[in-house]
């Protein structure tokens, strides 16, 4: 049985009405200038921390500060505002015959509580994610865990929409399908290395077949 990842955010669910409403709270809380477009798009993907490091350029403990007020306004019900990309209950519907999981830099609580609301969460023989304190929140961490996790799982692939789960797969070897209706900016994935980028969600099945 094949192994297949996927990641959650911009992958599966279109999370970003709750992330870029939580973004913008996190940031008037620290007094910064309303987000842009472009800095809304960088956020989702990443791990918070290092998000709100790179994009805003935050350190120390104003990173603390704005994962924190992020957090307070997501888990209040922000993070329920991901609705399933239309064709992705049908894509994982056709992989009856493979190893499904979520593989994802979000706290695992968050995605479980996501999954289990949109009625993904029976689809995945287990979820992989990000731990509260930060301390593991790489994809390449994650993609251990799971890896880890389903050794019966035979050649494993990821199916992810940013540049961060291209690298993270190739860190233990796996290719990386790219999600293309995800938030990912022009020519990202194939910059990143991806394996192929699919438009919709209905193309993976025929990608996993060419790896």
């Amino acid at each position: 049985m094949r192994l297949v990842l996927f990641d959650l955010d911009g992958t599966l669910v279109d999370s970003s009405p709750g992330i870029h409403a939580s973004i913008r709270v996190a940031a008037a809380g620290l007094g910064l200038p309303e987000p842009t477009a472009d800095q809304l798009t960088a956020m989702v993907g990443p791990p918070l921390q290092d998000g709100f490091a790179a994009v805003f350029g935050l350190t120390g403990t104003d990173v603390d500060r704005a994962v924190e007020a992020y957090r307070a306004h997501y888990t209040a019900g922000a993070m329920l505002e991901a609705p399933v990309y239309p064709g992705i209950a049908e894509l994982l519907g056709s992989l009856g015959d493979a190893v499904l999981a979520v593989a994802t830099s979000k706290p695992e609580a968050f995605a479980r509580r996501i999954l289990d609301h949109v009625g993904l969460a029976d689809a995945f023989a287990g979820v992989h994610g990000a731990t509260m304190d930060g301390r593991v929140r790489h994809k390449q961490q994650v993609v251990g865990l799971a890896l880890a996790a389903h050794p019966e799982g035979e050649r494993p692939v990821l199916v992810g929409d940013r540049a961060q789960d291209v690298v993270g797969a190739r860190v233990h070897g796996l290719p990386c399908i790219g999600a293309g209706w995800g938030p990912a900016r022009p020519g990202e994935l194939v910059q990143a290395g991806a394996a192929v980028v699919c438009a919709t969600p209905a193309d993976v099945p025929a990608a996993l077949a060419g790896l």
